[in-house]
């Protein structure tokens, strides 16, 4: 199992946000912090348990290269990100 850190994209596969994308924006122990700036914003992450995720893919995006470096990302820029990938992946998501 791929080990997931701050900035990948993951996919809930459990609760009310079943496969909805998110970035990780933390990490505590068995638990990730996420959110997608839309039903979970930066300044309230949903903090969910490992086992009901499932890593998508670790990108090189400038909001990734932010979370990264802690530098200040805003929502607008979690949502954008969220749905171009979505946008991108989606033929190749039949599996989910």
């Amino acid at each position: 199992m791929e080990e997931i850190s701050i900035s990948d994209i993951i996919v809930s596969t459990a609760g009310r946000d079943q496969g909805e994308l998110f970035y990780v924006i933390g990490t505590e122990g068995v638990y990730v912090l996420i959110a997608n700036g839309k039903d979970r914003k930066l300044e309230r992450p949903k903090r969910k348990k490992l086992k009901h995720v499932r890593f998508v893919t670790r990108t090189e995006s400038r909001v990734a290269m932010k979370l990264r470096s802690g530098e200040k990302v805003l929502n607008s820029e979690l949502r954008r990100d969220l749905a171009a990938f979505g946008r991108d992946s989606a033929p190749n998501q039949e599996e989910v």
